[in-house]
């Protein structure tokens, strides 16, 4: 269950289904990655084809599921719940 965004345009495109703040060739692909951090109930099931799932380093511990090029979207996991999603670019 998602439970906060960093991004607004992320929180925008889920809670309300409207892309702005989301360049127009990814919002699908976000969406679709958003719908599976929400059914998610293990951090397992976040775990792909395509994602390429992986954790990130540093701290507080997070994760990224890729969407597009050097797009990303990140997140922290806390007892099966969603925190802090974020869009950027990772390289």
């Amino acid at each position: 269950m998602i439970k906060s965004f960093r991004h607004k345009g992320l929180s925008r495109l889920f809670m309300k289904n409207d892309p702005r703040g989301i360049r127009a060739d990814l919002a699908a692909r976000c969406r679709v990655r958003l719908n599976v951090l929400r059914q998610a109930q293990r951090l397992e099931e976040v775990n792909l084809p395509g994602f390429d799932f992986h954790l990130l380093r540093g701290r507080p511990k997070r994760y990224s599921i890729h969407v597009n090029g050097p797009w990303c979207i990140t997140f922290e996991w806390d007892n099966g719940e969603v925190l802090r999603v974020d869009l950027e670019l990772y390289h």
